[in-house]
């Protein structure tokens, strides 16, 4: 009886020791801010820019505008597909993963355009969301449910993990990696703007 006690006592204690924890405010106040301004910006990268602007390239490799949005509408897509995945899986408390880079360092290597990557053939642009605007659409419409349920879950994402190229990433972080990515893609942009044959109108 008495060892039945101490074993009980044991597991109690791990349990409540190392049970998943929700997201803190700090964590959801700092997703939602990000997912709101990347979006904000990139909305109004591209306000008022006509067909000509839209479809121009610098080079016949590189992405026009248009692309350049379709293809963060594909990845807000299966980036959140990503972290819903990773929550399908049970957290392991026994043996709990880590993150392998911090939540800044995430968002500094994601938008920083001076190391340039390939993107797999899923995230290409295809037209598959049909007409320019109805790619922005379906990532504006994307993002606000985005928003929405970073600003109600009871999810635990920081006990949730995902392998990326770079290393491991907790749940929380696949979030921020999205919004980051939103970033990187609308610096692109940017670039293609400044281009000194880039469309007057």
């Amino acid at each position: 009886m008495k060892k039945f006690g101490i074993t009980l006592l044991v597991l109690t204690l791990f349990g409540f020791g190392l049970s998943p924890e929700k997201i803190s405010d700090e964590d959801r106040t700092k997703a939602v801010d990000h997912l709101t301004q990347t979006r904000d910006n990139l909305l109004n990268t591209v306000a008022g820019l006509s067909d000509a602007q839209l479809n121009y390239k610098t080079s016949p490799e590189s992405w026009s505008v248009a692309e350049c949005v379709e293809h963060i509408a594909i990845s807000e897509n299966l980036i959140f597909d990503m972290m819903n995945s990773s929550l399908q899986d049970m957290a392991d408390m026994a043996n709990p993963m880590e993150s392998t880079v911090s939540d800044d360092d995430l968002l500094a290597m994601i938008t920083d355009r001076s190391h340039k990557v390939k993107t797999s053939e899923p995230f290409e642009p295809s037209g598959k969301f049909g007409s320019y605007e109805e790619t922005l659409e379906e990532f504006v419409n994307k993002r606000n449910e985005h928003i929405d349920y970073l600003n109600t879950t009871e999810d635990e994402l920081r006990s949730h993990y995902a392998k990326l190229p770079f290393g491991t990433v907790d749940a929380y972080q696949v979030v921020l990696f999205m919004s980051g990515h939103t970033e990187r893609h609308t610096k692109q942009i940017e670039e293609v703007m400044a281009d000194p044959g880039f469309p007057e109108e």
